[in-house]
């Protein structure tokens, strides 16, 4: 059982990545805190959801992964699901939203013309798109090239996800707009997101508190200043409660 004092943080990964992206911040998190990443539907060991699956089948799926009793902490696709999933599970202690808004697109981030380009391609040859979407998203880190050989040595060089699976991400990617939940969400929402995160628009940015010298993939090479600023993130969050 937690200790009394501790937050409890559900570290939920982004598309195409499962849940040892968040190995470089073992050692790194407070004392106070207690974090355990979990993967999404048909990622490493998760059964795969059916195809074309709908939001209240992937709340059944998670349900015993996303406690109302901890902080969820969604990075990129995961924020946004995490926000989701607020209308089918009991809500948690706090929302955090990691390189992640409303929406996955917008107009001065990724553009929905961008988007449906990235899906097309993934049409024609998925594992080329995966391994391109690695490359794109480590672009805004200090050193890119080193953030792109770390995390391919974490995933390797086939995503852990099937087709069907990644294919029913991109259309969360595409469909999911979050504005009415976060308008009036049942829990404290904390927003963060890399200095330079090459995914995320200005109108996001100004929403959020920043990484310094980070972009969409913190983790890799800020993982001390990611761990203390969630920490911080969750106090804050659980002192919001009403």
């Amino acid at each position: 059982m937690p200790r009394p004092s501790s937050q409890r943080l559900v570290l939920l990964s982004g598309w195409g990545i499962d849940q040892r992206i968040w190995q470089p911040l073992e050692g790194c998190w407070p004392a106070s805190v207690e974090a355990h990443a979990v993967d999404w539907p048909g990622y490493g060991d998760a059964p795969a959801l059916p195809d074309n699956a709908k939001l209240d089948q992937l709340a059944s799926s998670m349900a015993r992964q996303l406690p109302g009793d901890a902080i969820w902490v969604g990075w990129s696709l995961g924020g946004l699901l995490a926000t989701a999933l607020i209308d089918h599970l009991p809500p948690p202690r706090g929302l955090i939203l990691l390189g992640v808004g409303e929406r996955f697109y917008s107009d001065d981030g990724v553009t929905s013309s961008e988007l449906a380009s990235f899906r097309h391609a993934f049409s024609r040859d998925p594992h080329a798109t995966w391994r391109h979407f690695l490359r794109w998203q480590t672009q805004g880190e200090p050193n890119a090239r080193q953030a792109h050989r770390q995390l391919r040595a974490l995933l390797g060089d086939t995503p852990s996800a099937n087709r069907s699976t990644l294919a029913q991400g991109l259309d969360w990617l595409a469909t999911i707009d979050n504005s009415r939940r976060l308008h009036n969400t049942p829990c404290p929402v904390k927003r963060l997101v890399g200095e330079h995160d090459p995914l995320v628009g200005t109108s996001i940015r100004n929403k959020a508190a920043t990484l310094a010298k980070a972009g969409h993939c913190p983790m890799l090479s800020q993982p001390v200043q990611l761990a203390d600023a969630l920490a911080a993130q969750a106090i804050l969050a659980v002192e919001e409660q009403p």
